[in-house]
């Protein structure tokens, strides 16, 4: 969503980027490297230069998730810039970061608070979220929905006719805590008490091992002509997927997991969405009107979902619709520009 920020428009703000590529793919995401080092460094100089050069009063800053290497870059980065602002907005994408203090040395924690500690503005994407912000002491804690860009007209659209198998989609990195393995065993079920659907898991795989260990399920379960990994896709190629299947299935429980974007993703194309009781995914799904929603780790329960909307076209469409209306009144990007730029003027 940083990247969607810089798109604001605004007469009466002004945003200037500092990018911080720490991780060269997701396998080495939280992971340390020496590499790193180098380039945290470089950002702290980069900042400075920023805050000197355009005179900048705010820093605006997502923390890390609740892990040790983010943090402890965190700490690094927020204790040699903070001082330089006059305010600070902590926006977390993630959750849980304030509960880490109580897990690190006691030498570290006071340079824990020295970085954290009360920012002048705290934003998170769902009420249901950790509160961060009221954990550290911001001065003002707000709620702030992502949004994405409407892509509907832009890519053409399917359902499946009478007759046709059934396409559920998966997006997101494949990893466990995102729900790929009670995707697949949920599948297997449907698929074992006969339903005829095709799934499709688009994203990149964490490590080789987890792809190893969901390829062997599938081929074990005789469901490889069922079953497609489609990779990483990006524009019109995985926006094509969206609006061609026909539910979207993201039963997450991802440690930091605040929001589940991909959820709105489908929505825009009037799709009905599965997802979890889990951090701000109720604030995303409306149970029993755009989707449905599930308890975490319960490939069953998911399963029994996905069979109630195959079995009823009618309903998918209205869930669909209801989702699109949805998305339209909360989700869109030019309603997160405005919320976005609301709550950071009122930082001056």
């Amino acid at each position: 969503m940083i990247a969607k920020l810089l798109d604001l428009e605004s007469d009466r703000l002004r945003l200037f980027h500092v990018r911080m590529a720490f991780s060269e793919d997701i396998g080495s995401v939280g992971k340390f490297a020496p590499r790193k080092l180098w380039v945290l460094f470089t950002i702290i100089l980069q900042i400075w230069w920023a805050r000197v050069r355009h005179r900048t009063p705010v820093l605006y800053y997502p923390p890390s998730g609740p892990a040790k290497v983010p943090v402890l870059r965190d700490i690094i980065l927020l204790t040699a810039t903070r001082w330089l602002f006059r305010r600070t907005a902590f926006h977390f994408h993630a959750g849980g970061v304030s509960t880490y203090e109580s897990r690190l040395p006691g030498i570290l924690r006071p340079f824990f608070r020295l970085a954290y500690r009360k920012p002048d503005l705290a934003i998170r994407t769902a009420p249901q979220n950790p509160e961060d912000g009221k954990a550290l002491g911001a001065r003002r804690n707000v709620v702030v929905p992502n949004g994405v860009e409407d892509m509907r007209g832009q890519v053409p659209e399917r359902t499946a006719h009478q007759g046709e198998p059934l396409t559920i989609l998966f997006t997101g990195v494949l990893v466990k805590g995102k729900g790929v393995s009670d995707v697949l065993e949920a599948f297997r079920l449907v698929r074992a008490e006969g339903l005829d659907a095709r799934l499709q898991l688009m994203g990149k795989w964490s490590s080789p091992e987890y792809q190893q260990e969901c390829e062997a399920f599938v081929a074990s379960n005789g469901l490889g002509d069922r079953v497609q990994f489609l990779g990483v896709l990006s524009g019109e190629e995985k926006f094509t997927c969206f609006a061609s299947c026909d539910l979207f299935c993201f039963p997450s429980f991802y440690d930091a997991e605040t929001f589940g974007l991909v959820l709105v993703e489908a929505m825009q194309f009037a799709k009905p969405v599965i997802g979890t009781h889990w951090r701000g995914i109720p604030s995303v799904v409306a149970d029993g009107r755009s989707g449905f929603l599930v308890p975490i780790q319960q490939p069953r329960a998911v399963a029994d979902k996905i069979k109630v909307l195959a079995a009823d076209a009618e309903l998918r469409r209205t869930m669909g619709q209801e989702g699109r209306r949805i998305f339209e009144r909360e989700f869109t990007l030019n309603a997160f520009h405005r919320s976005m730029e609301r709550e950071l003027l009122g930082l001056f």
